[in-house]
């Protein structure tokens, strides 16, 4: 019976986590590890641990009590962890448990000092670093004392901290349970934490060691600022040595105790710089075995490390693969795309073979290699021009990269090429049938999708999407496609530039673009006035839309007054936009066709806060707007010397920023629109392989790539561990934040401002459109959760084109993502909405209700008092 209740850590390995956890699974396999040393012990098992459970049924009512409370009711949670708590440490250890435990104790010697320590089966998996959320004991002697600290390692599942944090991360109580490691206790000269990668940038070259004297509970309980070192490619490259005044030592008959440490040794370093090489050396095959970068703990005793204990650091964002080791720098696409959160693999994949350019998964995101074009001189000249204009954190990361000596190696110039990005555009572009002809070429050919697609299923439809996949890039990269869109941003620099030199003027083209013609996007907000006030007449449709719930409620509106017309409305609403939706990027988002009870909120408030014919007003207002500012700054052009050369230069860059800014929209709706045929088209699949049983539920098709699910199809096989660990990965990428820009070396970027023009407690970031405006920030994570007052400033992560429809209704726009031809961006223009974006942790620094100040034409936030 024994042998299920204790095993010797040196019969354990990253298997057997079911029964000693993720701690002590990983100590024994530590100890398997050829030149690691860790010190003796066993595992109480899993078992055990059930057994005492079993000996106490009260538990099982208040953990159901505890899955009920909300994870933000601490006194709850602090009130029903501690009884349980209580209740476990107070179950008598059954004999023929404690028999086998005592037997193992004796092995290690009846008398032996250890450390008794929880290990958890939800602790230090790849996906989750539990550090902290359960206890350990230090220096535990005698048989009644180990048995004693055991109980309270068991109790330790139910501490506040770890409950909150598992109610957090989604994990259920009753699926975790708790062994525990007992290891003979090491005595160290020093002690502490060593890191395979610097947990502050993310470089997977750079090791970090905290190093203190005596036991490591000094460093890990903040007792004393630990010396640190920093390693790269086996040599100290950084040290940092501190006055260590305290230490935690073993106190003979047990326990331990804080102590002064002799002045004349605190500012000595607790280890020698051939030592932290050689404990990296060792982290490094520690961090080989695992696949991983680590965060391990050591002792330093006799001149000798020895490791009691390694976890994965959870916290890196991943490095894309790569196919050689050669230096790397990658650009987020998400942050191009205003679409920072995680995609699923589907999203992924499906990007991924639409795109234009090759493009790499992380961390459940893309980015682009723009390696090879930061290597000549004039490619990196107008990447960095062209990144800069749209988001210039970005060119500040990289140019922070390519300040490192030697890791993006100079290439010579390919040969004479076009100006940099950024210049003055070529007024012979500036013909609006080219917008005409391009969105009549883009209707066609997704008319032609609609049709062929319909008779394909099975392998067929695989084979025909392949084909799809190729004409979609054939629209997307149309060479008039991109002339046309860089006609309107070109012409939106040049006069920005020129009439800030000529007039002092700042984003002058905020004001002259406002209501230009053919934006997909801002129509789409518009349009939404139009359906409210079709429904604002008929109270009893206005109600019955307060109380919706259920996806099917166009149904519902049949039987109302004014419900048909309601419903007609709404269907045509969706009928031109239902394949938005927030993240529209990945395909395997819900969109409004889908789920139109997103869009009912927006409608309600269009309803209250609107009058009849807004749409129509608002887009006439703006229009005049920019009439009169064009026609106010060609006044004060012909007022200059050469003022007729200029105003007429400027004249025709108005004309053709106003016939294709709108424009700049329009691609993206295409994507999108075609998106939803080829979703509808593999949720049909998907539909046929739930009925034949081959998929658990529709959605699964989810986490398999494109590729992987077209294998599904015809094979009528599916790898179910590998759909539920993709689902795993992807929960755990919502912690994730990624960065700008990564190296291959794994370090993220985010950049910097670097200005001095602003206040000093102001919130800087990118100016996109003109103004200034006060008012009650509205931090809104979710557009679906959206309550908006006319005159709220929007406080938002990103907001790509299906937010527009709340545009209507705010006076200010903050997003902690963003440039000023993204579409976020593009829209405040359009609408006249100050907006500042690209403000790093707005929605944290912003506090909901606040008042603030949004300097749109400087690019900084206030709060005020």
């Amino acid at each position: 019976m024994s042998e299920q209740y204790v095993w010797d850590l040196r019969d354990v390995d990253e298997t057997r986590v079911a029964a000693v956890g993720g701690k002590g699974a990983h100590l024994g396999a530590l100890s398997r590890i050829e030149g690691v040393r860790v010190p003796g012990g066993f595992c109480v098992t899993t078992d055990a641990f059930q057994r005492v459970m079993a000996e106490a049924p009260s538990i099982d009512d208040r953990l159901d009590r505890l899955a009920r409370v909300d994870p933000d009711d601490r006194e709850a949670i602090r009130t029903l962890s501690a009884e349980i708590r209580r209740i476990v440490e107070g179950v008598p250890v059954p004999a023929d448990l404690a028999a086998a435990i005592t037997g193992a104790l004796a092995r290690l010697g009846e008398q032996t000092a250890c450390a008794v320590r929880s290990s958890a089966t939800a602790e230090d998996l790849p996906t989750a670093s539990f550090a902290g959320q359960q206890d350990t004991y230090l220096n535990i002697v005698g048989p009644t004392a180990v048995l004693e600290h055991i109980s309270r390692c068991w109790a330790s599942l139910f501490t506040e901290r770890a409950v909150t944090y598992r109610r957090r991360n989604g994990i259920d109580h009753r699926t975790v349970h708790m062994a525990v490691v007992v290891q003979r206790m090491v005595l160290p000269h020093a002690a502490g934490i060593l890191f395979t990668a610097d947990p502050v940038t993310g470089n997977r070259k750079v090791a970090t060691v905290d190093a203190g004297f005596g036991l490591g509970e000094a460093l890990v309980s903040g007792l004393v600022n630990p010396d640190v070192f920093k390693v790269r490619d086996g040599e100290v490259v950084e040290r940092a040595i501190a006055a260590k005044r305290r230490a935690v030592e073993a106190l003979p008959a047990g326990g331990t105790r804080e102590v002064a440490i002799d002045a004349r040794v605190r500012e000595q370093p607790a280890l020698t710089d051939a030592q932290v090489v050689r404990l990296v050396e060792l982290g490094r095959r520690i961090e080989a075995h695992f696949g991983r970068p680590q965060d391990i703990e050591w002792c330093l005793a006799d001149d000798e490390f020895q490791i009691v204990q390694s976890r994965p650091i959870t916290t890196l964002f991943p490095v894309p693969e790569s196919s050689d080791q050669d230096n790397h720098v990658y650009v987020s696409v998400g942050h191009q795309q205003m679409m920072t959160d995680p995609m699923k693999p589907l999203g992924l994949s499906m990007w991924q073979l639409t795109a234009m350019v090759p493009m790499h998964a992380a961390g459940g995101r893309l980015f682009v290699d723009v390696t090879r074009r930061l290597g000549p001189p004039a490619a990196r000249a107008a990447l960095l021009e062209i990144m800069g204009r749209g988001d210039p954190l970005v060119r500040d990361a990289l140019e922070t990269v390519l300040d490192r000596d030697g890791f993006v190696p100079s290439l010579p110039d390919a040969g004479p090429g076009g100006p940099p990005g950024g210049g003055a555009a070529d007024p012979t572009v500036a013909d609006p049938a080219i917008v005409t002809e391009l969105i009549e070429r883009s209707e066609t050919s997704l008319a032609a999708l609609e049709r062929d697609i319909r008779t394909k299923t099975g392998p067929a439809l695989f084979d025909f999407l392949a084909e799809a996949f190729e004409e979609h890039k054939r629209v997307v990269g149309d060479p008039l496609n991109i002339q046309a869109i860089m006609a309107g941003m070109e012409a939106t620099w040049w006069l920005n530039d020129k009439l800030q030199e000529w007039l002092g003027e700042k984003n002058a083209a905020d004001t002259l673009t406002l209501s230009a013609p053919d934006n997909i996007t801002s129509e789409m907000g518009l349009a939404l006035l139009d359906v409210a006030d079709v429904i604002r007449p008929h109270p009893e449709v206005v109600e019955f839309l307060q109380g919706v719930e259920d996806e099917d409620f166009l149904d519902g509106l049949a039987q109302l007054k004014g419900g048909p017309e309601a419903r007609a409305a709404i269907e045509g609403y969706l009928d031109r936009y239902g394949m938005r939706c927030v993240g529209e990027i990945d395909i395997t988002r819900p969109r409004w066709r889908e789920r139109p009870t997103t869009l009912v909120p927006v409608i309600l408030d269009n309803v209250r806060i609107f009058e009849p014919g807004a749409a129509e007003r608002r887009f006439e207002q703006g229009r005049l707007k920019a009439w009169e500012k064009e026609q106010e700054v060609l006044s004060r052009l012909r007022a200059l010397p050469d003022g007729e050369g200029r105003a007429e230069a400027t004249k025709r860059m108005i004309d053709q920023v106003r016939a294709f800014i709108g424009y700049r929209e329009y691609p993206k709706y295409g994507i999108v629109s075609r998106y939803f045929v080829y979703k509808q088209a593999l949720l049909g699949e998907a539909e046929r392989l739930v009925q034949e049983g081959v998929l658990a539920e529709r959605e699964d098709i989810h986490y398999l790539t494109f590729q992987e699910l077209g294998d599904v199809v015809r094979s009528h096989q599916v790898d179910e561990r590998l759909v539920q660990q993709r689902k795993e990965e992807f929960r755990s990428y919502h912690a994730l934040t990624p960065p700008r820009v990564l190296t291959s070396d794994g370090e993220a970027l985010s950049g910097s401002y670097r200005r001095d023009d602003v206040p000093d407690d102001a919130l800087v970031g990118v100016p996109v459109s003109a103004g200034t405006v006060e008012g009650r920030a509205r931090v809104v994570l979710d557009m679906a959760d959206a309550d908006l007052e006319a005159g709220d400033i929007l406080i938002t992560p990103f907001t790509d084109p299906s937010w527009s429809p709340l545009f209507v209704g705010i006076a200010g726009l903050v997003t902690e993502v963003g440039g000023l031809m993204t579409h976020g961006a593009v829209i405040a223009r359009e609408y006249g909405l100050p907006a500042v974006v690209g403000v790093e942790r707005a929605t944290q620094l912003i506090r909901d209700g606040q008042r603030i100040r949004v300097h749109g034409t400087d690019g900084y936030i206030e709060i005020l008092p």
